[in-house]
């Protein structure tokens, strides 16, 4: 199954709950997300909050734990051993950091996906006063000046996509990671650096706002929403595809009753017609998944992040 496909996954992959699911939750449930409010993992997570604390029967509480590119607030899940804390995160960052850093403060296999959520591509942007306006011209401008990279971490998707697009296309940047994709599109903004990479649901409004130039859209196809947009593929960088993929990691040791009972109130929540709604306003479609098809898509997204990573070389350590 594809990663495109997974938008077709049925609610009905999850069975329905033993009774021991019966009890579950007896207390707040925590979603941590593991970067700085305003991000798309923050958006969706405070979108979902209220309507999947009344599917659940309980309060369900968000949190932000941030740090190394997300590491933080995923060890906090990973570690906890409570069943009444689960990560909502960009699981492509996820799996990046699983094979990227060697001294992640919790192992990989302490996590387990309990569903996809959401996809929303990329936008590829820039200051509106730099003198381009696609990517073949701001690569040609990027070779006469410094120009910063802003991302939400050094081995982030975005940090990632970006050296993909610049290995296609000779672009040269000093990368300048951040705590959080929010910050990252701030300072871009604001002009202090010239470059970002990141998830259409947080950056759109400052696109529309004016505040950010669109150079592409990461997808392999034009969006209705943005029909005049070129993608980054059809401007020189082949099958380029990347994107923010939001979904739910839980504790490894969670009760299988109890993961199955989430999993299900995940995807009735996220499918509910207001969410589903606001989410494709902003850029974004609903996309669920049964566990195991969300492990998988883990495993992908590290083949080939790895893959990247190993033609890098040393251009990620902060230029390129």
């Amino acid at each position: 199954m594809t990663t495109r496909r997974l938008v077709l996954a049925s609610s009905a992959a999850f069975i329905a709950a033993p009774s021991l699911a019966a009890t579950w939750p007896d207390k707040p449930l925590t979603i941590i997300v593991p970067f700085p409010p305003g991000g798309t993992s923050d958006v969706i997570a405070r979108l979902i909050s209220q309507p999947l604390g009344q599917v659940l029967k309980t309060n369900v509480i968000v949190e932000n734990k941030t740090g190394a590119n997300g590491a933080v607030g995923a060890a906090a899940v990973a570690q906890s051993n409570n069943e009444h804390m689960v990560l909502l995160s960009d699981m492509s960052s996820l799996a990046i950091n699983g094979v990227m850093d060697k001294a992640l403060p919790y192992k990989p296999a302490q996590l387990a996906g309990a569903t996809m959520l959401a996809y929303s591509p990329h936008l590829l942007c820039t200051h509106p006063s730099v003198p381009a306006n696609n990517v073949k011209e701001f690569a040609e401008w990027s070779k006469k000046k410094p120009i910063n990279l802003a991302s939400s971490g050094i081995g982030s998707a975005n940090h990632l996509g970006a050296v993909e697009i610049a290995l296609a296309t000779g672009m040269k940047f000093v990368h300048v990671p951040f705590r959080g994709g929010a910050q990252s599109i701030a300072d871009v903004a604001a002009g202090n650096t010239q470059l970002v990479l990141n998830g259409m649901l947080a950056t759109l409004p400052l696109v529309q706002a004016g505040r950010l130039k669109l150079l592409g859209i990461s997808k392999r196809t034009r969006m209705a929403l943005l029909p005049d947009a070129p993608t980054i593929a059809e401007q020189g960088v082949k099958d380029f595809e990347s994107g923010t993929y939001q979904g739910i990691a839980i504790p490894s040791s969670m009760n299988k009753a109890n993961a199955e009972k989430l999993a299900a109130a995940l995807v009735a929540t996220i499918r509910m017609p207001d969410i589903r709604a606001k989410l494709a306003a902003a850029g974004a479609e609903v996309m669920t998944s049964t566990s195991k098809e969300t492990s998988e898509f883990l495993d992908r997204e590290g083949k080939r992040w790895s893959a990247l990573i190993a033609k890098a070389g040393t251009q990620l350590e902060g230029n390129a």
